[in-house]
Formats: structure tokens, sequence, C-alpha cells
């Protein structure tokens, strides 16, 4: 059975654009999740290796290597896993396969090793221009993040995090709720407990 993988940080993104390639016989599995969560610890990630373990599913498509994650080990023990199992990965805006003919493509992986890594740099720039855009802000007077040590009123966390109040109202859990809004855990257990003082 062939399947196509897909992964979205946060409710609020659009999938179409990894959906450009897909096929009428293919069975989607979407994650609303952090890239920087192994893909073994998702929970379609989850699915779809228990789906290939019992021998239902032998293809999967991407549309690139960092739907599978921004780290390069993670990415490199997940194509362990499918090799070994024979499943075929398929990386749409590179246009290779993994397996040929039931054996490792060595091109696929040296290629995939080298976009991993780009894909993990980037994270780590990323970080690095948002600390920088910060240290900025906070030199020039303007940088709107909470005093240390001051404390807001339950209102105000409430307005502020209003889209952990809603995805909790959705039942979903504190750690699925703190990568879907991209704020600590810690946030989400002080938002939770707000709630239920109210």
């Amino acid at each position: 059975m062939k399947v196509r993988y897909i992964r979205i940080s946060t409710s609020n993104q659009k999938i179409e654009r990894q959906l450009i390639k897909k096929h009428p016989n293919e069975e989607l599995f979407i994650d609303v999740i952090s890239g920087a969560v192994p893909f073994k610890d998702r929970p379609k990630g989850k699915e779809l290796l228990e789906r290939i373990q019992n021998r239902k599913a032998n293809y999967i498509s991407v549309h690139s290597i960092d739907r599978l994650g921004r780290n390069l080990y993670d990415i490199l023990s997940t194509l362990e896993i499918l090799n070994e199992m024979k499943v075929v990965l398929k990386v749409d805006n590179l246009g290779i396969e993994s397996l040929v003919k039931n054996k490792p493509n060595h091109a696929f992986k040296l290629i995939i090793s080298v976009m991993a890594n780009i894909a993990e740099m980037e994270r780590v720039s990323l970080l690095e221009r948002q600390r920088e855009g910060i240290a900025i802000a906070k030199a020039k007077g303007v940088y709107k993040g909470r005093v240390k040590g001051s404390i807001e009123s339950e209102k105000v966390v409430l307005q502020r995090y209003k889209n952990v109040v809603k995805q909790l109202k959705k039942k979903q859990s504190l750690r699925n709720t703190a990568k879907l809004c991209n704020v600590s855990l810690g946030t989400v257990q002080k938002v939770k407990s707000i709630l239920k003082s109210q």
C-alpha cells in the first residue's frame, strides 16, 4: 500500500504544497507537530511505523526530507528502519527513491544526508536570528517580552495564550498543545490551572 506522510508545525499552516504530487491511491498520514520531535514519537509517525511492521505499507512519499525531521540522526534512523523493512521512501522535491530493486540507493543516502544537514543548519540559524533580534530589541528598549519576576493577571495570561486555551478546550494533551502553539509545557500547565480555577 502507498502512503503519503505530511507534517505541519501548527494547525494554521496549509498542507496544499505537500499535496501537489499526491496520487489517488495514496493514504494520507498528517501530523501537526514540530519537526524537532522524532518521527517515531509523533502520533501519525508511530501509526505509520506500526503499519509498516504489519506489512500494510511498502511505499511512502514525502514532499521534502525535512517533513521527516530537522535532525540528521533522526532522519537517518527513520531511513534505516524503512530500509530494513524494504519500504521505499520517495522524496518528491528531489525526485529520488531510497530503494532500487529492494536494495539501498547509495546516492539517495548521500543526498539525504546533505539535505538533512541543511535542514538542521536552517533550524539553528533561525533560532540564532531570533535570539539576535531579541537582543537588538532589548538594546533599543523596545523588547515586548515580560519583565522577569513580574506577574501577569490570569485574564492577561488567557488573553495572551488564546490558542493554548482553544487547544485545551479541544481536549489536546498538554505536550501536543505546547507543540501546536509553539510554547513551553510550563505555559500550557499554567493556562490549564487558570482554566480549572475558573
